[in-house]
Order: C-alpha cells, then sequence, then structure tokens
C-alpha cells in the first residue's frame, strides 16, 4: 500500500499526460517514505467512455483520485498526504481547467488489513 486509483473521462486524455500525472503522484508517495513502503506503491489509470457529467449536455470532464492505504496513519499524516496529492492534481491540470469545464476530485479510503492479502518481493529492493 497504498494504491491510488485515477479515473478519468476521456475526452481529457488528448490534454491530460494521464502517465505524467501517475509518476507526480508517485513522487509524492515516496517523498514521504517510511510513511509509505516505496515497494508497495501502485498507481493506475482507468479512462471512462461511459459517463454522465451534470446534465449531460455539455463537454464536461472529472478526473477522480481514490488513494487507498491501510489503517495506523496518524490523522496528521493522512491530512498532509492528502492536501499535497490533491494539490499535485490540481497543479498538473491546471492549464486543462482553464480552458475547458473540468471538475477534479479525491477521497481517502482507509481499511483494516484484516482481509486483505499481499505477496510482494518488490519491498527487499528498499530495504537497506
Amino acid at each position: 500500500m497504498p494504491h491510488i486509483i485515477v479515473e478519468y473521462t476521456d475526452n481529457v486524455k488528448a490534454e491530460g499526460d494521464i502517465s505524467g500525472l501517475l509518476q507526480k503522484i508517485n513522487d509524492v508517495l515516496i517523498g514521504r517514505a517510511p510513511l509509505f513502503p516505496i515497494g508497495g506503491i501502485r498507481s493506475r489509470a482507468i479512462e471512462l467512455q461511459d459517463y454522465c457529467v451534470a446534465d449531460g449536455t455539455a463537454d464536461d470532464a472529472f478526473v477522480h483520485v481514490t488513494l487507498k492505504i491501510g489503517a495506523g496513519r496518524s490523522e496528521a499524516d493522512k491530512k498532509a498526504v492528502c492536501d499535497e496529492l490533491f494539490a499535485t492534481v490540481k497543479d498538473h491540470f491546471a492549464e486543462l481547467f482553464a480552458t475547458r469545464y473540468l471538475a477534479l476530485s479525491m477521497e481517502l479510503v482507509e481499511f483494516s488489513e484484516a482481509g486483505t492479502y499481499k505477496h510482494n518481493n518488490i519491498h527487499v529492493r528498499y530495504k537497506k
């Protein structure tokens, strides 16, 4: 953990540099190690082709980021990382936001470790 899921409407793909956004998001989380183990960071984007924004009459767009983390981090740490991540998302889309209708949102999903299953040998690369 953490896992990041970026959902975006297909009408921002050409100008949205979604791969660049994913790297920026990972950089934020890597910068907060050891709060989030580097080997556990997963980010992915899902392009949405079927959606309706507002009343559906305009070419509106949205990007929604979900940050999923295991329980155990302080409220201050969670707020700090969410503030930084959302600022990164807003900065990434600033030019596009200025030229079209675009809704940006983010949510934090925190869950207990009970019921999660992991098998990951990537962590060993980051142990010193």
